[in-house]
């Protein structure tokens, strides 16, 4: 623990005494050579790369033994790959993680399997307000840093519909007063802090803000950086550390042009997700295309251009192109998954109506009853747990078995009809760059609930963030007239399998049917 508290490491192994006396540490360098139609080359070598500082007995390397100790949130997001089932030892390939052994440690081993993690990055699917990542400008200020060095001296009117959309205020969690329309859109207030007694508070913030300084030593990357690509073009723009959340605005850091003397310039911007804007409006310059795609800003001044590409806004208003193949195998490319808990006669009516419809589809099932049943039949997985464990564990186990490059996640008391068609839901991740579709659930009663709503981030001081559900969808999914996009969905859907097993399900929420 002493390593990891003290270094960015995610991954520390110990060393294996055997029977015989022989010590071993499992120490692997593994890379990767890029070959040509066959394939690359895996090369795995015994070594490591260098000692650990401030700790003499540990080195650097890829692989460890079966006995070691890691973050549990990176572990979570890598997993184990469940086709590996007779592997007892194996090369630790989770390259992303850093990792170290250590020869001063003696245990009985533990058997287990790291899967590489490969191509796809991680993406967050939450909507949170706009900010420049790391280093460069905060997001939430009146006086942007940015915007100090071209404001004096210069002419230029605000535009206050676009400023709104940058500048917040911290925000303060307070209950709307009662009123149709806050009924309407269902919007509650929870005072998370109120979770702790009053003498646990202080240590628990200072405990906290520890455990997240510490989280930003360890993902800070490069990549985070601003960088401005200079002017060869002659534009200089952003390239990376730019981030812009979905359907939110974002002032474009390092927009200049550097020209040499001409009678007149013109600066034209494109894009493909969005829109452009200007936060104000400075003298002598020409702009159109303000709240659109296409943004064309003209000038007899290169000065007083620059100052107005200072000014630029892009707001993000598309998130779901792209376009892919349509015929889908179900059973070859869908795993059914569920939860049960001591409901075995509506967990048999499920499988039961799965059946009439997709007589293949693998089911997988985690099961906390405290008097399992086991559940015969084909391409059934039943896998049990310790009496209540509970609902996102259970979850947890239940994805984390599924090989197929999508899952779809129902409740154990939910039946399939003539109108469940998962092709449907299929055709839109195929269709788009989602992650999750979710469907709709008829009630006994007929009443039909999609469970949408809208989740949100808004920056707060130094009590913490507050967190915003209404009822409620963004706009309707381009190709799909009958489909909306949103945050929240009802416990029937279909999903990405990388991506859900990344993010996974937090186990301390046990009794929680809906989320």
């Amino acid at each position: 623990m002493d390593i990891l508290e003290k270094t960015t490491l995610d991954l520390v192994g110990g060393a294996v005494r055997e029977k015989t006396g022989f010590v071993t540490t499992f120490r692997h360098q593994i890379s990767v050579e890029r070959g040509g139609e066959e394939g690359d080359c895996l090369h795995t070598r015994m070594g490591h790369y260098h000692a650990l500082h401030g700790f003499p007995s540990c080195v650097v390397t890829d692989g460890v033994v079966n006995f070691f100790l890691a973050r549990t949130d990176k572990v979570q997001r890598v997993g184990f790959d469940p086709r590996l089932t007779r592997v007892a030892h194996s090369v630790s390939r989770m390259r992303p993680l850093k990792k170290i052994a250590c020869t001063s440690l003696l245990v009985a081993v533990v058997i287990g399997v790291l899967s590489e993690l490969t191509g796809n990055k991680w993406q967050y699917r939450m909507t949170v307000d706009i900010h420049y990542r790391m280093e460069s400008t905060p997001y939430g200020q009146h006086d942007y840093e940015l915007w100090k060095s071209v404001l004096n001296g210069s002419m230029y009117r605000w535009k206050e519909s676009v400023v709104r959309q940058l500048t917040k205020k911290d925000c303060k969690c307070e209950k709307e007063e009662s009123s149709l329309r806050s009924l309407l859109n269902w919007s509650s207030v929870t005072e998370l802090e109120t979770a702790f007694n009053v003498a646990e508070r202080h240590e628990v913030k200072q405990r906290r803000e520890k455990e997240y300084q510490h989280f930003q030593q360890r993902t800070k990357t490069s990549a985070d950086a601003l960088l401005i690509a200079r002017a060869n073009s002659p534009l200089e723009y952003p390239i990376q550390g730019v981030e812009v959340r979905p359907l939110k605005s974002i002032l474009i850091p390092g927009l200049s042009l550097q020209a040499k003397y001409w009678h007149r310039y013109e600066v034209n911007l494109t894009a493909a997700l969005g829109t452009f804007d200007v936060a104000a409006e400075v003298d002598e310059v020409t702009v159109e295309g303000a709240g659109q795609m296409h943004l064309s800003l003209s000038s007899a001044q290169v000065d007083n251009l620059n100052r107005q590409l200072q000014f630029i806004t892009y707001t993000n208003t598309i998130f779901n192109p792209n376009t892919a193949d349509t015929g889908y195998n179900v059973s070859a490319l869908v795993t059914v998954a569920t939860k049960t808990f001591l409901r075995y006669d509506k967990l048999r009516e499920l499988i039961s109506s799965i059946r009439r419809f997709y007589p293949t589809v693998t089911i997988v099932i985690a099961d906390d009853s405290n008097n399992p049943q086991k559940i015969e039949g084909p391409f059934i997985e039943q896998y049990f747990m310790p009496f209540g464990k509970g609902w996102f564990a259970g979850r947890n186990l239940a994805i984390s078995q599924v090989t197929t490059k999508y899952l779809l996640w129902v409740d154990d008391d939910f039946i399939f009809t003539s109108n469940t068609k998962v092709e449907k839901l299929m055709d839109i991740l195929e269709k788009t760059t989602l992650d999750l579709v979710g469907g709709a659930v008829r009630e006994k009663t007929g009443f039909v609930t999609t469970f949408r709503h809208q989740i949100s981030v808004e920056r707060g001081g130094e009590e913490g963030d507050c967190l915003h559900t209404r009822m409620g969808h963004y706009h309707a999914l381009h190709g799909f007239p009958s489909c909306v996009v949103t945050d929240g969905v009802v416990n029937f859907f279909l999903a990405r399998t990388d991506k859900v097993q990344r993010v996974g399900f937090d186990p301390r929420l046990t009794r929680v049917a809906h989320s």
